[in-house]
């Protein structure tokens, strides 16, 4: 019996070529043999964030001087390949240079963002208030404060009133520190524990015992905190009394965020 075997006219010519079990970055072809492959050109490797960015912000305007153009010229250059304003960039590196204390350089990047007219939000101005005022520009911080209490007069945190009760505090301005709490009052404003602290050591201070207890009585200690543990927000007994003996702690000192509340049960 006669068996025919036909070769089909498509393979005819193509010699058959044995692959490796493992893949390789080499792919072999029949007819012109090993053909490399290379990295894609528009997938890079190094990826450059916001915190790494925000970084070399800070060194580079670290090594400057305080003369405002080298300041603004080296900002400018920068953020100059950049499409939109680097908000979020220039405010981790506000932040970080918060945490090293570097005021000056803080109120020269503000006042920078400001002339671009990015970032007016009430943290930023709280920002440069606070920074002024760790300068010891207290005539500046008066200006900002005026500009701010104008412009936001019903909506205004409590946390600007705080500041500057606790700046003329430490400048021992006690008639200025009265017209500020005056305000908190008029406007509805329920001051802290520090601000009451610090009120009644200064009326303790000038011989004012019946507008220190007057004081206290409208204002008294609370009994429960809250306090924000892991971003979860923990209501907490005070052990704490405070008393007219005990040196007022100004705010913020801690590092901690707290809202006193007082306990109407």
């Amino acid at each position: 019996m006669l068996s025919l075997k036909c070769t089909p006219p498509y393979m005819s010519g193509v010699s058959l070529i044995t692959l490796p079990q493992k893949s390789s970055h080499i792919v072999v072809c029949g007819a012109r043999g090993p053909r490399p492959r290379y990295p894609r050109v528009w997938r890079t490797t190094k990826r450059i964030g916001t915190i790494s960015k925000s970084q070399k912000l800070v060194e580079c305007i670290k090594g400057l001087s305080n003369v405002k153009e080298e300041v603004y010229g080296a900002l400018d250059s920068f953020i100059a390949w950049d499409l939109e304003f680097p908000l979020i960039v220039v405010k981790k590196s506000l932040k970080t240079l918060e945490f090293e204390k570097e005021w000056k350089r803080i109120i020269q990047v503000i006042k920078w963002m400001f002339s671009k007219g990015q970032g007016r939000t009430m943290g930023t101005y709280y920002t440069l208030l606070n920074a002024l005022a760790e300068d010891g520009r207290l005539e500046e911080a008066e200006e900002l404060w005026t500009k701010i209490f104008s412009e936001n007069l019903e909506n205004l945190p409590r946390i600007f009133f705080m500041k500057m009760i606790s700046l003329y505090y430490k400048k021992d301005e006690h008639e200025k520190m009265f017209e500020i709490f005056a305000d908190m009052e008029e406007l509805g404003v329920r001051p802290d524990q520090t601000i009451v602290n610090m009120l009644a050591d200064v009326f303790e201070k000038l011989g004012m015992l019946d507008k220190c207890d007057k004081l206290k009585s409208k204002y008294p200690p609370p009994t429960w905190e809250y306090r924000y543990f892991k971003g979860r927000r923990v209501r907490k007994q005070v052990k704490q009394i405070y008393s007219s003996n005990m040196r007022p702690e100004l705010p913020f000192d801690n590092g901690v965020t707290t809202e006193y509340v007082r306990n109407s049960i």
